[in-house]
């Protein structure tokens, strides 16, 4: 079975409540329990873009010093934790201990390494390593480097770590070169995220300019021919003509229909999502509930890759804003938290409370809460999962499959 990770205790974390666990996810068609932890295992992960270039670069490093593995952890964007975006040289079950190097007793506290210069360590005789149940578990020595923006070196952005099956003052000998290396990683992450940028920007536009062509022409039409029907109402009314007046009352209604349909596709199109992306707009979502409601808020986002077509995140945008505004109108809660991750194939968003519960989602007048976040969730292929119970609290999920690595040449 899959270890579930404790999140660390927020400081957010006060008036007598915390969370006892993460969220629990279960893929369609899945049971759960044993077949569903085998399906996460045997998955076959889903390279990226950037993953793609990243492990390329590794490739590079691993051949020209002479190294046996690599590794590159990410910053998540909450800045809690470091998640593995690439790795190479490393067998099935040694992919499973790189991802436990962090918690390795020998190993240098990673979050040390920001701000910090390029240092090797000894990892031959530590503790952690002497039950190492794996035969290729040969790894003596590693570099770690810290992977920073060069025009903001105050800025981390992850950890380039580089492992030998030698001592480390032989693998201190190749410092420099995995220094330059890890200047070009950093580069090009950073060059990866302002292409998506630009490439964001430009779409964004694009609907805004969409959008002021439907405002400017249809939707004035729309009430323009909303003032001809009562014109023909009271023109059918002078004759009497109760089928003409039938006829008057369902255009006036389809017309009425049509209108709200239009401004609810004009308030799409001119969205107010970050230009930075979904990431930095969940971030600006939960600033705003944070400074508008008396609830405590925690945001834990394991993604340090999240790269979705535009249409994608802006449903994802409205949908992670309509439930945290139910949360504040609705729910009675002292606590929330938003919760993003991976799981199976499946990017889930969970968007939880300590409410009352089963009224959370109740429809109001003018507001339909759950309905609309389904029909949201069905256009990008995905589903909304809803549970509440009284005096339990309410938890949303979001999940929609990650979509394919060249999902660009069908997105452009």
């Amino acid at each position: 079975m899959l270890m579930q990770r404790i999140i660390p205790v927020s400081e957010l974390s006060h008036r007598g409540f915390s969370w006892v666990r993460e969220p629990e996810f279960t893929p369609p068609g899945k049971a759960g329990g044993m077949d569903a932890c085998l399906a996460q295992e045997l998955a076959p992960p889903r390279a990226g873009e950037l993953r793609t270039l990243l492990e390329s670069i590794l490739e590079s490093i691993i051949g020209t010093v002479n190294a046996t593995a690599g590794v590159v952890r990410l910053l998540s964007p909450d800045g809690q934790t470091l998640e593995i975006i690439g790795s190479v040289g490393l067998s099935a079950e040694l992919q499973e201990e790189a991802e436990n190097f962090v918690e390795l007793d020998c190993e240098v506290n990673d979050k040390a390494t920001f701000g910090h210069v390029i240092h090797a360590s000894d990892i031959s005789s530590c503790d952690a390593r002497q039950n190492c149940r794996y035969a290729s578990c040969r790894f003596l020595s590693l570099v770690a480097c810290p992977l920073e923006i060069a025009s903001m070196p105050e800025t981390p952005l992850g950890i380039l770590t580089i492992y030998f099956d030698v001592p480390r003052d032989a693998a201190g000998r190749a410092m420099n070169t995995i220094a330059a290396f890890a200047e070009v990683m950093a580069a090009t992450i950073e060059h990866t995220r302002i292409n998506r940028e630009v490439w964001r920007s430009e779409r964004l536009a694009a609907r805004q300019e969409i959008a002021n062509e439907i405002h400017d022409s249809l939707a004035q039409t729309l009430t323009y021919a909303r003032m001809r029907v009562s014109l023909l109402q009271e023109a059918v009314r002078s004759d009497n003509d109760e089928l003409a007046m039938q006829c008057a009352r369902d255009l006036d209604e389809a017309l009425e229909i049509g209108q709200k349909s239009m401004r609810e596709l004009i308030r799409d199109f001119r969205c107010e999502i970050n230009k930075g992306g979904l990431l930095p707009a969940l971030s600006d979502i939960t600033a705003e509930f944070r400074s508008r409601n008396d609830i405590v808020l925690e945001y834990h986002n394991r993604l340090v890759d999240f790269d979705l077509p535009l249409e994608y995140e802006i449903q994802v945008f409205h949908i992670v804003r309509e439930a945290l505004t139910n949360i504040a109108r609705h729910s009675g809660a002292t606590h929330a938290r938003l919760f993003v991750d991976e799981s199976y194939g499946y990017y889930v968003f969970t968007i939880e409370d300590n409410g009352i519960g089963a009224s959370t989602f109740t429809p109001v007048e003018g507001h339909y809460g759950v309905m609309i976040m389904r029909e949201r969730a069905h256009r990008i292929g995905g589903k909304i999962k809803v549970e509440s119970a009284s005096g339990l609290g309410t938890q949303v999920q979001l999940f929609f499959p990650v979509p394919a690595p060249d999902w660009r040449k069908t997105n452009e």
